[in-house]
């Protein structure tokens, strides 16, 4: 029963890293690829999340509730409340400078209506 246990734990240990593994490579292909700071930040900001938090998810599959698996559970509550806000500010920040968007878009809300 036990073996049986682990090799679960295992096999989804397994898949969650390779989903993070594809959602990080994503992330970095896109800040690498994409033209501007705006596409890069949204690139980064939701793939990698997403790579991260399957990271701690297997992370916490593996270590099980207790003191490290929770720590995992509060970094995938941290991680989603910290990075869509800082991918804001960042970008809040650079249409501040004036970088320019691509394709005649506007910040919402800037418009002369």
């Amino acid at each position: 029963m036990t073996a049986a246990i682990s090799t679960i734990q295992g096999v989804v240990i397994v898949a969650l890293v390779a989903v993070g593994a594809f959602f990080l490579t994503v992330g970095t292909v896109g800040l690498l690829r994409l033209p501007n700071v705006y596409n890069r930040m949204h690139s980064t900001s939701k793939a990698t999340t997403l790579g991260v938090a399957s990271m701690f998810l297997a992370s916490f599959v593996y270590f099980g509730p207790r003191a490290e698996g929770l720590t995992s559970l509060v970094g995938i509550g941290f991680l989603f409340l910290t990075a869509p806000t800082g991918a804001h500010m960042i970008s809040r920040a650079a249409q501040k400078m004036g970088v320019p968007f691509v394709n005649e878009i506007e910040w919402p809300g800037d418009r002369d209506d």
